[in-house]
C-alpha cells in the first residue's frame, strides 16, 4: 500500500479529487448511508420487520443482559451471539402474532388508559406527581418520540391480556405441588469411593506405532498458529498525566476559584406537625386551623420533648405523622418558600410556628444541621492536582497522537522517529499469535489485525496507530515472524504417549468401577474405601461433580443403601452409596404457594409458546437469515 502511494502520487491525487466532489455537494452521508435499516429481515403475514426494528430489539435485549450482571464487562461474542440474534427476531415475531390476534378479538386501548399508565410510572414522578420534564428526558435518552413510545406501550397493553390468560390458565393439584416441594427439599446422605486412573497407568504400555498413528491422524492438534514478535511504541494518557508539572500556586488558585465544588450543601434535619386547611377554605375554617396550630405550638414550647407524641396524635400529614413528624434532612429549596425560610433561619432544637403554606399551618422543629462547610485545601489538594495534570495531559495527548500518526506513516521503515517524538523507549513483545489474551493491550482484536497485516508482516513497515484502550495508542513493527507449522513428531511423541496411557488407564478405571458397582448391588464385597458421608441437597451438591450429583438423585432409594456410579473426566470412576433420605413430612404454606406460583408460570409460558407456534402455522412467517446474521 505504501509503495502504491509513493509511486503513483498524481493518480492518487486525481482519485481523491473525484471522491471529494460528492462530499462537497452531498455530504459524507452519500458514502456511508444506505437504506439497509429499512431492509426487510422478516415478514409476518403482511407485516414487514425492518432491519431497524431488529437492531432496536437486539439492543434492548443486550442492555437487559448488561443490567442482569450489574453492567459488568461481557464478551461481545455473548452479547451478539447467533442465539441472541435469533431470540431478538423470535420476540418480534411473537409480539406481532399476539398483537394481530388481540386486534382481531376486538381489544383496544383507550387514550385515557394510556395516559393513566404513563402518569402512574414511578420513573416519571417527582414528589409523588407526574413530571413532564422526567418524561421528556426519558424519551431523549431512549432516542424516541412521544408518538413512538406511546405506540409501543399501546402494543404492550394489547398483548398483555392474551399473555395473562395463558399465565393464569395452568392448574396443579395440591398433592402434586406438595410432592414437588418435598422432592425439591429432599436431602440424601452420600458416600463416595473413587477408582482413580492413576492406579492403572503402570499396567498400560503403548507401542511406538500407536503413538505415530495418533500423530499422523490428528495433525491439526499439533498445529502451531502463525506468530510474530514485535517492537512497539506506546502513547499513554496516564503516563503523560504523571509527567505534567503543576505548581502549588496553580493548585491553590484552582481551589479558590472553584471552592463551591468542595462545599457540601447545608442540610437541616426537620420535623413538623401539619394542621391541614384547603386554600379554598372559608376564613372561619382558616382561623380555626391557625388557632389549633398556635395552641399546639404553645404546648410544645412548654414541653418540647412531646413533639413526636403530639405529631402522631394531631398531624394531618400521613407521610410523617407515623414517625413523629420526622421529615429527614432537607436542602434549601426542597420545601415551600415560607417553610424553607423559617427552617433555614432557625437554631438547632428550636420550635417555630404556625408557619403557613398552601397545605395549611406547620409547627416546625429543627433537630440538627449538617453540611455547609468547605473542605480544607489540604484535603482536596491531591485531587485538584490530579485533575489539572489530566487536563494538561489531554491537550498534549491530542497533539502527540497526530504527530505519532504522521511519523509512523511517513517514516514507516523505523519506529525510532516515532519514539523520539513521544520521548519514550521502543519496547519489545514476546511471541504473540492471533488468539487475543484478556488483559493484554498487545492482543486486543484491533491490534492483532494491525500486527498481522500485510504491511507489517510482508512489507516490514510500521503498523497503523491503534487505540488498544481509552487513552492508549500503539504502533508496532515486526522483528520476527513464524508462519503456521506443525510441531515435529520427535517434539510431541512423549506427550502423545502420556495421553494414550491416560486414556487407556481411564478406560480400565471405568471397567473396574462398573465391576465393583455390580458386586455392591449383589451384596458382595467390592474392596472399596468409602469417604465420609455428606448430606447432599438438590441445591447443595457438596462438591459432587455434575454426573455424580445427578446419579445420586436418580438412585432408587426404596431399599437402602443404594449404589450408583458415574464417570468423571478427571477422577476416573466414582462409586456412590446413598445411605439415608430425608425430606419434610409437612409442607409449609409459604413453600407450597411459592412453588405453585413458579410451576403455574412455567406452565403458562409453555402454553403461550404452543399457542404462538400454532399461530405461526396459520400465518406465513418468512425470514432473511443473511440479513439477521452478524456481518
Amino acid at each position: 500500500m505504501f509503495n502504491l502511494v509513493h509511486n503513483n502520487k498524481r493518480l492518487i491525487q486525481f482519485v481523491l479529487f473525484l471522491i471529494f466532489l460528492p462530499f462537497a455537494f452531498f455530504g459524507m452521508e452519500s458514502y456511508f448511508t444506505s437504506n439497509e435499516l429499512g431492509a426487510e429481515v422478516a415478514r409476518v403475514g403482511d407485516y414487514r420487520v425492518t432491519q431497524q426494528q431488529f437492531q432496536e430489539t437486539l439492543r434492548e435485549r443486550q442492555d437487559a443482559m448488561r443490567r442482569m450482571v450489574n453492567n459488568a464487562p461481557l464478551d461481545q461474542s455473548v452479547l451478539d451471539s447467533p442465539e441472541m440474534r435469533f431470540a431478538a427476531l423470535e420476540q418480534i415475531v411473537r409480539e406481532r402474532l399476539l398483537l394481530s390476534q388481540a386486534v382481531r378479538a376486538g381489544m383496544r386501548v383507550t387514550d385515557e388508559q394510556l395516559r393513566e399508565l404513563i402518569m402512574s410510572q414511578q420513573a416519571f414522578q417527582q414528589d409523588g406527581k407526574f413530571s413532564s420534564e422526567l418524561y421528556d428526558a426519558f424519551l431523549r435518552n431512549q432516542g424516541m418520540s412521544p408518538l413512538a413510545f406511546e405506540a409501543r406501550l399501546r402494543h404492550d397493553l394489547l398483548q398483555q391480556p392474551l399473555m395473562d390468560a395463558f399465565s393464569s390458565s395452568g392448574f396443579l393439584s395440591k398433592t402434586v405441588v406438595d410432592r414437588i416441594v418435598r422432592l425439591s427439599e429432599q436431602t440424601r446422605e452420600v458416600s463416595v469411593a473413587i477408582i482413580a486412573p492413576a492406579a492403572f497407568e503402570a499396567q498400560v504400555s503403548v507401542d511406538d506405532s500407536a503413538v505415530k498413528a495418533y500423530y499422523d491422524s490428528r495433525a491439526a492438534e499439533f498445529r502451531v498458529p502463525e506468530q510474530v514478535r514485535l517492537e512497539y511504541v506506546v502513547l499513554s494518557l496516564d503516563n503523560l498525566a504523571a509527567q505534567m508539572q503543576v505548581s502549588p500556586e496553580e493548585v491553590r488558585q484552582a481551589y479558590e476559584q472553584s471552592s463551591a465544588r468542595f462545599t457540601a450543601p447545608e442540610e437541616r434535619d426537620a420535623s413538623h406537625i401539619l394542621v391541614q386547611v384547603a386554600t379554598s377554605a372559608t376564613a372561619e375554617a382558616k382561623a380555626a386551623a391557625q388557632a389549633k396550630a398556635a395552641d399546639l405550638s404553645k404546648q410544645l414550647q412548654a414541653k418540647p420533648d412531646r413533639f413526636a407524641e403530639i405529631a402522631r396524635a394531631h398531624s394531618d400529614d400521613p407521610g410523617s405523622a407515623k414517625s413523629g413528624g420526622d421529615l429527614g434532612f432537607l436542602e434549601r429549596g426542597a420545601t415551600k418558600q415560607s417553610f424553607d425560610e423559617a427552617l433555614f433561619s432557625m437554631k438547632a432544637g428550636e420550635i417555630r410556628g404556625p408557619v403557613e403554606t398552601e397545605f395549611g399551618y406547620h409547627i416546625i422543629r429543627l433537630n440538627g444541621v449538617r453540611g455547609g462547610a468547605t473542605k480544607p485545601f489540604e484535603e482536596v489538594r491531591a485531587g485538584i492536582e490530579a485533575e489539572m495534570r489530566r487536563g494538561a495531559a489531554q491537550k498534549r495527548y491530542a497533539e502527540l497522537a497526530e504527530q505519532l500518526n504522521n511519523t509512523a506513516y511517513e517514516q514507516s521503515d523505523s519506529l525510532k522517529p516515532a519514539a523520539e517524538v513521544l520521548k519514550v523507549a521502543v519496547q519489545q513483545s514476546p511471541w504473540i499469535s492471533r488468539v487475543p489474551m484478556p488483559g493484554s493491550p498487545l492482543t486486543s482484536e484491533r491490534f492483532i489485525n494491525a500486527a498481522f497485516s500485510e504491511d507489517v508482516i510482508k512489507n516490514n513497515r510500521n503498523s497503523e496507530v491503534v487505540e488498544v484502550a481509552p487513552g492508549t495508542l500503539i504502533s508496532a513493527r515486526a522483528l520476527e515472524f513464524k508462519p503456521a507449522a506443525t510441531r515435529p513428531f520427535e517434539e510431541v511423541q512423549a506427550d502423545i504417549r502420556k495421553r494414550l496411557i491416560e486414556v487407556e488407564a481411564r478406560k480400565r478405571a471405568v471397567a473396574a468401577g462398573l465391576e465393583k458397582l455390580e458386586n455392591l448391588r449383589k451384596g458382595e464385597a467390592a474392596g472399596v474405601t468409602w469417604g465420609k458421608p455428606v448430606m447432599v441437597g438438590r441445591t447443595d451438591s457438596q462438591g459432587l461433580g455434575e454426573a455424580a450429583f445427578k446419579e445420586a438423585f436418580r438412585a432408587d432409594t426404596s431399599k437402602l443403601p443404594a449404589y450408583v456410579g458415574a464417570e468423571d473426566p478427571k477422577l476416573g470412576y466414582q462409586l456412590l452409596r446413598v445411605s439415608a433420605v430425608n425430606q419434610p413430612a409437612e409442607v409449609s404454606p409459604e413453600a407450597r404457594a411459592a412453588t405453585a406460583e413458579q410451576l403455574k408460570r412455567m406452565m403458562g409460558q409453555e402454553l403461550l409458546a404452543d399457542y404462538v407456534a400454532a399461530l405461526k402455522r396459520r400465518v406465513e412467517v418468512k425470514t432473511q437469515p443473511d440479513l439477521i446474521e452478524k456481518k
